[in-house]
């Protein structure tokens, strides 16, 4: 891409409606566009960086035997009146709609009654079994005070998953592997060494539900948090009694402010029985399907990593989450800079490097603090003294000098990283 057919531009003024870090930044390096109050479009470059979160997610999820699917955002209000969370007191944050003929329909905020409704056609037997079945969707929630940029909005991109397991070991089975998967997607996303196991709130399905919160001092939550066993509690679910099981000494907890980034939940069997979804085991007689809901927010995540690797210049993506791994600055208007820059440009994409050109007609210095907004990984520079000295001047987002070097030493050093 180059920048000087990107429809967007960058802007030196902060957003005066936006309290949030990462939605001033976000809408000034071009990454968003606020339409109203907890509602956000993602421009290109959020769309690429939204898209190369998405895909760490989808690849942790296949791994373990997941199977993506999209399913409708309108929902029937009959299934959920059968579970009795159509009724705006059970749930209160619904959008709701008519259609033409008067029809009653609800926006989707989650999908556990139609994934299961769904289901009934496909799983009659214990062959049938285990399902794991996930989707990549934007979901709608009438949240009273949208606030936190898009770390909480009325409109968010999520993946859900649901797990329809034959027996209760066969569910821990798969719920223990998703724990274990979501920590490789912090992982491989920068963060996480500050991402914790936390002990929070099951609801009326199980004693606990399990989330994954990052220590951060914008977060919403309270948690305590044990280094040592790499795994923190809730203040909401926060007694004695619970650190006895768990074999913690209070005197050794931390109190942090935390953001809740994933969520793993025991569902039981009360959504799958109401509405009508069993399943035959090898003796021929009916049998529950023990279920699992398991959410990590997408866009959530961006806010989050837009906060957290961020300096008073700007963004600061990591390299596996980065709209593009490069951003390639010529200077000046000679000849032979262009040239090179050319070909640099159509070299480092036949590599499969991403690569933004900003081949814009500005000075040097708005060029380089474009560069540091935008918070491109690394950025080469071709100018009259590179092309004098046949080398590129490169420099890493996170580091203040720069140094010259080959093409085939910048190509290395990408891949490698």
């Amino acid at each position: 891409m180059r920048l000087s057919e990107l429809f967007t531009k960058t802007s030196k003024t902060i957003p005066a409606d936006e309290k949030s870090r990462n939605a001033q930044l976000l809408i000034q390096a071009g990454y968003i566009h606020k339409e109203m109050a907890g509602v956000y479009s993602y421009l290109p470059l959020g769309k690429r960086v939204l898209d190369n979160i998405a895909q760490i997610i989808r690849e942790e999820m296949n791994d373990i035997g997941g199977q993506e699917l999209l399913m409708s955002t309108f929902q029937n209000k009959n299934i959920w009146e059968k579970t009795g969370r159509w009724s705006d007191v059970v749930i209160d944050n619904w959008f709701k709609t008519k259609l033409l003929n008067g029809t009653e329909v609800g926006i989707g905020l989650t999908h556990e009654e139609p994934i299961i409704n769904m289901l009934k056609p496909y799983v009659n037997s214990y062959k049938d079994l285990p399902l794991y079945i996930y989707q990549l969707q934007t979901k709608y929630r009438n949240e009273l005070r949208a606030k936190s940029g898009i770390m909480r909005g009325r409109e968010f991109y999520m993946k859900d998953l649901y797990s329809f397991s034959r027996t209760q070991e066969e569910h821990e089975d798969f719920y223990t592997k998703t724990a274990a998967a979501y920590q490789k997607i912090y992982k491989r996303l920068g963060i996480g060494d500050i991402t914790y196991y936390t002990y929070a709130s099951g609801g009326y399905f199980s004693k606990f539900s399990h989330e994954f919160q990052t220590i951060t001092d914008i977060g919403e939550d309270t948690v305590y948090l044990s280094k040592d066993k790499k795994l923190a509690i809730n203040k909401e679910v926060y007694d004695d009694e619970l650190l006895k099981e768990l074999g913690l000494n209070k005197s050794e907890l931390i109190e942090k402010r935390a953001v809740e980034v994933g969520n793993i939940f025991p569902l039981g069997s009360k959504y799958s029985d109401t509405i009508g979804l069993f399943y035959l085991d090898k003796e021929g007689k009916r049998q529950s399907i023990v279920m699992g809901c398991y959410g990590i927010g997408v866009s959530r995540l961006m806010g989050l990593l837009a906060e957290h690797f961020s300096d008073d210049r700007g963004l600061v993506w990591p390299q596996r989450v980065a709209p593009f791994q490069i951003i390639l600055v010529s200077l000046g208007d000679d000849k032979k800079v262009l040239e090179e820059a050319e070909k640099v440009y159509k070299r480092l994409t036949e590599k499969g490097i991403a690569v933004l050109y900003d081949n814009r007609d500005l000075h040097p210095g708005e060029k380089f603090s474009d560069a540091d907004l935008l918070g491109i990984p690394y950025r080469v520079v071709i100018s009259q003294k590179t092309v004098e000295k046949q080398r590129l001047e490169l420099k890493k987002r996170i580091e203040s000098k720069s140094e010259l070097v080959t093409l085939d030493q910048i190509v290395s050093k990408i891949t490698r990283d």
